[in-house]
């Protein structure tokens, strides 16, 4: 169920939102050997995962044998780094629905996995991790329906609208099955979970949220991407970035350029779609990123348009943003568009950005200090 809730349903605002076939689709399309949790969001396809906090240790490892240790640690690492990711995407994706414009979605707001919700060559390392058959919660979006309800990591999905959800290999899909109608529907979906070995019900208001997915990128190249739907970040710029704060810079950058449609105007959403799928695979084809991967350079109006709005969604979800263009421009130090599998190389006008980005700066504090409302 990484994924899940949020491929479920149909977008709320979107008239252009996909079925619900296809939406179930693009869950099973998103089951590689990397995926952790399914996030419940009611969404689109274009939504994938959301946050669990980062103090919430990664399950306790069972004591098994023939569990190869690279591989469990490689998916302890991953899970680790996709929770950090939801968490500090948290408060953007939620409290910048007005400048997301069309790209809104309803969300549950927990993540949910079991064994299967890996690739098979994994399953015995999400076993020895502590997953089983059944749906178990791996974390809670802070900001979500599913916090005020009172959803606990460690709960077990049973039931939805009183209507059983099965375990076993297909746990995700049938979840999916039965939350798809579900979500234009209602406002509030009553779920029935299992925590201590005591059956619990709870009643889960649907939150409103940007509607993009988000994952961790399996490649030491320090990048992040966005195909329109989805947003990756890498292991590389999870390993780069100082801070949660500079790890929403990064956030925030994709997010406005999802938002404001860029990959869609340059005709890149095939060439990124295909490099977020087979990043998000344990062992990618890292032959992919050779050069830029064939992405084009993002223009530089086009680039500072995204660096505005990321202020603006920044500054609305809470993180400072005087520190903005010193980590750019640090980022453009250490990897300059001469390494090109990096940032730098598919955003290249670092100068540019670095002005435009002072200026918003300015612009932003002087809309806090007259009581402006925070929007471009």
């Amino acid at each position: 169920m990484y994924g899940l809730l949020h491929s479920v349903g149909n977008s709320v605002r979107n008239n252009l939102g996909t079925s619900v076939r296809h939406q179930l689709h693009c869950v099973s399309s998103f089951k590689y050997a990397a995926c952790v949790p399914i996030v419940l969001f009611v969404a689109g396809c274009s939504t994938v995962s959301l946050n669990t906090p980062s103090s919430s240790p990664v399950p306790i490892v069972s004591a098994q044998a023939n569990v190869d240790t690279s591989q469990l640690n490689a998916l302890r690492i991953l899970t680790t780094e996709q929770e950090t990711l939801y968490r500090v995407a948290d408060p953007l994706l939620v409290r910048n629905v007005p400048l997301c414009r069309g790209n809104i979605r309803n969300l549950i707001g927990f993540s949910a996995v079991n064994k299967y919700s890996f690739t098979s060559d994994y399953v015995a390392a999400a076993q020895a991790l502590g997953f089983g058959e059944a749906l178990q919660i791996t974390g809670v979006l802070n900001s979500s329906g599913a916090a005020k309800a009172g959803i606990q990591k460690g709960d077990v999905l049973r039931s939805i609208e009183g209507k059983p959800v099965p375990p076993g290999p297909n746990a995700e899909r049938q979840a999916s099955a039965l939350l798809g109608p579900l979500v234009g529907q209602l406002s509030r979906i009553k779920l029935g979970l299992q925590r201590n070995g005591q059956d619990i019900n709870v009643i889960v208001p649907l939150t409103e949220a940007c509607g993009f997915g988000l994952k961790v990128g399996n490649t030491d190249s320090v990048n992040a991407y966005n195909d329109g739907q989805r947003i990756m970040v890498t292991r590389g710029m999870m390993n780069f970035v100082r801070s949660d704060t500079e790890l929403a810079y990064v956030v925030a950058k994709e997010l406005a350029h999802s938002a404001l449609r860029h990959a869609v105007q340059q005709r890149m959403t095939g060439t990124i779609g295909g490099i977020i799928n087979n990043l998000s695979s344990m062992n990618p084809d890292t032959s992919m990123l050779n050069g830029t991967g064939g992405v084009t350079a993002m223009p530089q109006d086009l680039d500072a348009a995204a660096d505005t709005l990321s202020l603006y969604m920044l500054t609305r979800a809470g993180y400072e943003i005087d520190g903005a263009a010193a980590f750019w421009q640090r980022l453009a130090a250490q990897y300059p568009p001469t390494v090109l599998n990096s940032y730098t190389a598919i955003h290249p006008a670092t100068a540019y950005r670095l002005s435009v980005i002072n200026r918003t700066v300015t612009d932003i504090k002087s809309k806090i200090s007259s009581n402006q409302a925070i929007t471009p």
